[in-house]
């Protein structure tokens, strides 16, 4: 009598390993919020000619492939670029070498001054993830404590602690978030 081999039946195994891998991809959940979060502009018309920026009015922010923060060409550690930004949108002083400002009247704030400074900015190719997410914290918690600074003086309150849209609104009309990023190309360094 020939011998017979024992044979397990495998059939089954592979509509169990399906109802497992749909089970866990069904109950586990995946962070998808990752990133900056950000408005983007609208497109830019293009039968408008966009206006002329005065060099005064624009910081040049370049960060290289080494990481290396180089702000009006000059190289500054990532810690002190959230000053630099802020002294640079305020002009506190009205220095010749910073922004103009430009009176206007906001509804629910009065006459303010108005930075027409823009930050521009700009990566290499080869920056890291890390050094970029840094510089755009840097920049934004600029913009954000001279909302809260503004926001302090005429209303008592921290920006983020308003909850009357109009102050909001009139806040950050006054304190526009001015950055301009432009595409990554390769810029150089060590």
């Amino acid at each position: 009598m020939p011998q017979r081999n024992a044979e397990l039946n495998t059939a089954s195994m592979a509509d169990i390993s399906f109802l497992l891998l749909t089970f866990f991809l069904l109950t586990s959940s995946i962070n998808t919020d990752l990133g900056i979060t950000r408005k983007l502009p609208p497109p830019p018309d293009p039968t408008v000619k966009p206006p002329d920026v005065k060099e005064r009015n624009i910081l040049k922010v370049l960060v290289n492939k080494s990481d290396l923060l180089l702000v009006q060409g000059r190289p500054i550690d990532i810690v002190q670029l959230k000053e630099v930004a802020k002294e640079f949108l305020s002009n506190p002083a009205n220095r010749q070498d910073l922004p103009e400002m430009e009176e206007k009247t906001i509804e629910n704030l009065g006459t303010v001054k108005i930075s027409k400074g823009i930050i521009s900015l700009k990566n290499d190719r080869g920056t890291s993830y890390n050094m970029y997410i840094q510089v755009q914290n840097e920049l934004t918690s600029a913009v954000n404590e001279l909302r809260d600074e503004l926001s302090r003086q005429r209303y008592g309150v921290k920006f983020a602690d308003l909850t009357n849209a109009d102050f909001i609104d009139a806040i950050s009309k006054a304190v526009p978030v001015a950055i301009s990023e432009a595409e990554p190309e390769n810029i150089g360094g060590k």
